[in-house]
């Protein structure tokens, strides 16, 4: 998450957009992302499959903004790179006017997302750091797409934990959610204390990547302070408005995640 859209990438330095690609069975990521990937899945061999439920979760996510909240507007923060069910198409077949901000600093993301909507009029990918509300919020594309004076969902899914502690999650969730007006909601997934194997992974992110924080379930809930979760609350991915039924025990890659959806009254 450093550096300018002008500057050239190193892929023989992983990128946290293009491993989260490798893992989810992607081809734009390097020798260097898949050598994360293996050594996060020697860690936990399950470590795949939270990148497949965290994006599983991005898609009914926005089904349930667009659908049952009526939103038409979403600044997409830290999108990374585009795959299936990308957030302006599962919000375009629900609200055919839907207006939609893609934010990412990764060079490739910022690519490959121009090259997704190109000719989409209302959506708009944005090269800028997402630690750096005021100026995503400046910034002339953003401005232009989004009317903040109407709800907007603040999309921070799977990025929140790649910020260390003393960048101040909580600060920069409330910098975003002061700018837009009361009826709007966030929608954040984040990586979960859940146990050891959390623990174990978090250690290999951090090593690896540099980033990854795996918070506690009440760390997460600050992140909504002041805002009215929607049901069922802050849980496990899987548990969130699931699409089926719900495994009775759920597997270790399905329990390093939790997420949830949260308006502002």
């Amino acid at each position: 998450m450093s550096g300018s859209e002008s500057a050239e990438f190193d892929t023989t330095k992983p990128s946290i957009a293009r491993v989260y690609d490798a893992l989810l069975g992607g081809k734009d990521n390097f020798p260097a992302d898949h050598a994360v990937v293996e050594h996060l899945a020697e860690t936990v061999p399950e470590v795949a499959e939270v990148a497949k439920v965290n994006r599983a979760m991005l898609g009914r996510g926005v089904r349930y903004l667009a659908g049952v909240a009526g939103i038409k507007q979403f600044l997409d923060l830290g999108a990374g790179l585009p795959t299936m069910e990308n957030t302006h198409q599962v919000a375009g077949a629900l609200q055919p006017e839907a207006r939609v901000v893609y934010v990412d600093i990764d060079p490739i993301a910022l690519a490959h997302g121009r090259t997704l909507v190109a000719g989409e009029e209302r959506t708009t990918v944005v090269a800028a750091d997402m630690r750096v509300p005021a100026a995503v919020l400046a910034d002339p594309d953003v401005q232009r797409t989004l009317d903040f004076a109407e709800p907007v969902a603040v999309l921070l899914v799977g990025i929140l934990h790649h910020l260390h502690d003393d960048e101040d999650p909580a600060g920069i969730v409330d910098q975003y959610l002061a700018a837009v007006p009361a009826g709007s909601y966030v929608f954040i997934t984040h990586f979960c204390d859940s146990g050891p194997e959390a623990r174990e992974l978090e250690k290999s992110f951090l090593q690896l990547l540099g980033t990854g924080r795996f918070r506690t379930e009440d760390e997460i809930l600050g992140l909504f302070r002041g805002l009215d979760l929607v049901e069922p609350g802050l849980v496990y991915l899987p548990e969130w408005h699931p699409d089926g039924e719900v495994p009775s025990s759920l597997s270790i890659g399905q329990r390093l995640m939790v997420g949830g959806i949260a308006r502002k009254a």
